[in-house]
Parts: C-alpha cells; structure tokens; sequence
C-alpha cells in the first residue's frame, strides 16, 4: 500500500497502528510537504451510516482543538469506500505501552503527566467536547515527555474491552469508564476526570484497579465495587495524591473535581507543597521513589541512576544541591520558629485576656440560626464558602472552622461554609428522548424528572417534544425538569398491502396498522374471486394519521348472465312452411 495516493495528496507508507476501528499508517502529505498520520476506517464499518455520520461528525468537531497536549487532527476525507482523518505524525509511544515496558511510575511523573493530560481535557471541555475513552493507549508520549491525548470525541469500535448502548454506539473502554458510562446513563466532563483517575491509578501502581474475564462484570465493579486505595499496593504512596485520584475516581459526579481545571490546582498544590517541605513529602524512602527502586526519569527523559546518598551520577552538580539544602534548612527552621512564636502568643493571650471554652456545633444550621447561637457564647461567625453537598440542604452549614469541640477563646470567630446543594449544572437535552428512559437518565445527570404532560402529535407515543428548563440552561442540581410528550394519537402509520386479501383479513391487517375500516362497496369482478379485495382507498405504504379510516372494494365474483330464451311458436311456424 505503500503507493497508495488518498485525495491527490496524501503518499501512505508504512502501517504504524492498529485500533479496533482503524489502522494507522504514517503518510505524506504532499501539498504541504510534511509527514503525517493517517487512520483508516476499517471495511467492516464502511455500511454501517450511523457509524460512518458519528464519525466524520465528530471527526470534525475534533479538529477545531488546538492544544499542545492534543494529537492536532488536520483534515477529515472519504475516497470511494475510504473513510480516513489526517493527523499530526507523534514520534514516541503510547502511555500504555510505556506503563507496560516500565511499570509504575515514579509520584512526580505521575503528577507531570496527569497535569497534561487535564489540561487537554480542559481546554476541550471548554469547547464542549467530552472525551469520553480517555486511557493509556489513547495517550501518546513523545521523546520529550509531553502527554498527547488522540481520537477526541471519535465514536470506538467493538471489541471485547468495549461496552455498547442502543443509541449513542461506544460509550467508552471498560477497564477506565465511569460509572455513568456503565449505567448508559448521561456523560459530562466529570466522566472524564473518572477516566483520567483511573489512569493516574495505573500510572501509580502499574496495574488497572478493575479487571475481570468479562467486560460486563468489569462494568458492574466500576458501579458497585469499592478501589483497592494505591497506598495498599504501593507502600508510601502520599496521602495527598492518593487523596486526588481517589476522588476523580468517586462513584457519584457531584463528588469528585467540579472540572479538570480545579483538578489540576490540587495537583499543582501538591507539588508546591513538595517544593517547600522537601521531596519526601511525595517521594518513598530515602527520597527515593517508590515503584522506581534504581531508576528515576528525567525531564528528557534519560535515567538517572541513583548512587547511596540518592544522588544522580549523572550531571550531578554537587556545589548547587548544597546550596539548595542550605536554603531549604534556612526557610524550615525559620518556618518552625514562626510557628513557635504564634503558639507562645496565642498561649500568652489566652491566659491575658478571654476565657477558653469548647466550640459549639453549628452544623446544620442557618447562618443566621448559628449567629444567634454564637452570641449565647460570646464567639462571631464568618461565612466562609460555599460548597456543594449532596447531605446538608442548601443554605445550612456544611462544616466549621475550628471544628466543634476544640478550644477557642470568647470574642473568636468561627468560620462556617455553607452547602449550596449540588450545585448548578448544565441541564441535558430530553428532546427526541423516550418517556421510559427520562427518569434514569436525569438521575445521572443530577436532576429530577418533573411534571410530565402528554400531548397529541404526529411523533410516536412516549417521544419527548419539549422540556423546561432548556437544554444547556444551568440551574441548580437536584431541581425538577418538566417535559412535554406525545401521546401518539397523531402519529403516522403505513397503510398495509389488502388487495388480494379476503375482507377479514383486510380488515385485521387495518387494525393491526392502527387504522379503521371505512366504507365496503360490493362489485363484480371477472379478475378477482368473490371475497376478495380488489381496490383500496390509499396506496400500500402511503403514511396516515393513526386511527384514520380506510376504504376498499370487494369482488362479487363474475356477473351472472341469463341463457337466451326460444319463442313458443317458432316450431309451428317452420311446420307450416313445410306445408
């Protein structure tokens, strides 16, 4: 195939990939003189329209994001029975292989790509574009080490590892998809950042946290089953970024980051606090990472072997790593001191003015209900956030700070952050949707299915026509969505096939139709036998409003005819001329 020319430009070469859908060879692209990747659609998918229209759509949609940690899609073509999409050519690997070839990574290197990886997923969900198979073989890392997240929005194929619904296609890979996902049920950019924990999982521990024999039981852990936290199979791993990935990877949306954005502010949070404590606050013993007993990769991505005062041998520069010490034992000892002072002053001042008593709870409460409970002991109150809680009704305190029970001084003040509920959301789009499936569907979503009313149209029974509030529209999460759908008193049918047919059996196909039989007229006929339906109102297959009626002609069979009958005296007559 090396020879072959796509669309009088586009020289493919060597094949370069495999997926379930395509294959992926390097090309050339010889009007713009550059090499590039180009994905095939493989034949057994070229029939399918429904399959071919998602992915030229969406195909499309992707190539409208320009990111640096985003595989640049150029040009989306057919040729023939070809279907292919032109792609920025990645000189490097896919992360799956590089998790495969080195196992679990090193804490920084995990932190370093995860932050990539969320910054694709940002700048495409701010274009309103969901991932939706965000995994390891979807993630090409070049000789640099920057994360480049492919197939944006491009609807998988089937495979063993691939669960499918009835009306979207693929809604993702098993081992990494959401919960929701499993469900069927409705996907936003939380499904994402669950697919990117359960990455960052991988990255960490070298291993998938659900894996099964089946795609389906694999789907029902994702639902039901409890994740194994990293630390129990990576000893030392950081409670902090433990703490992050096994919030991406909670099973309800409103729990984990409102968006990959205030994912990567815990990540880069993190990381500052391992560049003012020392690296051990996220690396394993004796500064060493953990899953990375000999080896640590550097930002070019060569290995630095590490000797046994853990200290590269390669481009070790000894005079700046003292210097830096200095300055970090420098900035710790003044940092314990101030924290020594600060606890002498509040001792002396505790001791010199106010009475210490136990904070009371104002949990639960109104703002307003814990200010007149505050001043019954002498404390004020601060409104701090607000924060989304899916226990504490909106408007009440969610938490305190200082927690109930600790000691504080009379004339304090305690700051409360307040439960907004579950916050706003994007309301999702019923139209077109059935009635059957709404309540599910909005249950995923956050939201509650309201007031349904049934109205006549020409749309099948159960088909949503309208909802209030709008799709897109935001407000706030839990609140009721009220829709319009067909009853289906309006709706079209076929009209059946009846001449040919005996009266009976028109009549039952009419029925059956969901159509009525209208006037019957009875004629001769010399085609058709007695019984049988020779005519019919309406055409076979020409569409009615359910319910209409339909008239038919039946045959009489053939008009019965009298013999010629003989005059009585023509006898006499023939005797008489004889005479």
């Amino acid at each position: 195939m090396g020879t072959k020319v796509l669309a009088g430009r586009y020289e493919l070469f060597e094949r370069i990939g495999e997926g379930g859908m395509s294959v992926v060879y390097k090309a050339k692209d010889k009007l713009l003189n550059r090499f590039v990747a180009i994905k095939i659609l493989k034949p057994e998918f070229i029939h399918d329209t429904k399959f071919i229209d998602s992915f030229r759509r969406e195909s499309q949609a992707a190539a409208s994001l320009s990111h640096p940690n985003i595989v640049n899609i150029y040009d989306v073509g057919r040729e023939g029975n070809i279907h292919y999409i032109v792609m920025e050519l990645i000189e490097g690997r896919t992360l799956s292989d590089y998790i495969k070839s080195k196992g679990a990574m090193s804490y920084p290197k995990v932190i370093t790509l995860a932050k990539q990886i969320a910054a694709a997923l940002a700048f495409a969900h701010k274009n309103h574009i969901i991932h939706r198979d965000v995994k390891p073989h979807n993630v090409m890392i070049t000789p640099n080490g920057t994360a480049k997240i492919t197939d944006f929005g491009i609807a998988k194929a089937v495979n063993s590892a691939t669960i499918v619904d009835n009306t979207e296609g693929i809604i993702g890979s098993v081992h990494y998809f959401s919960p929701e996902q499993a469900r069927g049920g409705y996907v936003d950019e939380k499904s994402d950042i669950y697919s990117l924990g359960i990455v960052m999982y991988e990255m960490l521990t070298g291993r998938v946290p659900f894996d099964g024999d089946n795609p389906v039981n694999i789907a029902l852990m994702h639902i039901n089953g409890e994740i194994v936290p990293p630390s129990k199979l990576v000893p030392g791993v950081p409670p902090a970024l433990e703490h992050i990935i096994l919030k991406c990877t909670d099973k309800y949306p409103v729990n984990r980051y409102a968006s990959a954005d205030e994912l990567i502010e815990a990540l880069n949070n993190l990381e500052f606090v391992g560049s003012v404590v020392g690296k051990s606050a996220i690396m394993g013993k004796n500064g060493r990472p953990i899953a990375e007993t000999d080896y640590n990769e550097g930002a070019d991505g060569d290995e630095y072997e590490y000797d046994e005062e853990n200290e590269p041998k390669k481009n070790r520069k000894s005079l700046g790593s003292r210097n830096k010490k200095k300055k970090l034992i420098i900035i710790i000892a003044a940092a314990l001191a101030a924290i020594a002072l600060g606890l002498a002053v509040g001792f002396a001042t505790g001791l010199l003015g106010g009475k210490i008593i136990s904070a009371p709870t104002f949990e639960g409460m109104t703002v307003e209900e814990a200010e007149v409970a505050a001043a019954g002991y002498d404390l004020k109150i601060k409104v701090g956030d607000e924060v989304i809680s899916e226990d504490v009704e909106k408007g009440c305190i969610v938490s305190q700070d200082p927690e109930a029970g600790s000691d504080v001084k009379t004339g304090s003040t305690i700051t409360v952050n307040v439960s907004k509920g579950l916050g706003d959301g994007a309301v999702p789009d019923l139209v077109g949707k059935n009635e059957d499936d709404l309540k599910s569907y909005l249950e995923a979503a956050g939201f509650k299915l309201g007031n349904v009313t049934h109205k006549a149209s020409e749309k099948p029974k159960g088909y949503v026509l309208n909802q209030s509030p709008k799709a897109g529209e935001e407000t706030e999460k839990g609140s009721e969505i009220d829709v319009v759908v067909s009853d289906g008193s309006k709706a079209k049918v076929a009209v059946p096939s009846l001449v040919g047919k005996s009266e009976s059996s028109a009549r039952s196909a009419l029925s059956r139709a969901g159509l009525r039989c209208g006037g019957v007229t009875y004629e001769y006929s010399n085609s058709y036998g007695a019984g049988t339906v020779m005519w019919q109102q309406y055409d076979a297959n020409s569409e009615l409003t359910k319910g209409s009626s339909v008239r038919i002609k039946v045959s009489k069979g053939p008009e019965q005819t009298s013999p010629p009958t003989q005059n009585p005296n023509q006898g006499d007559d023939e005797d008489d001329d004889d005479d």
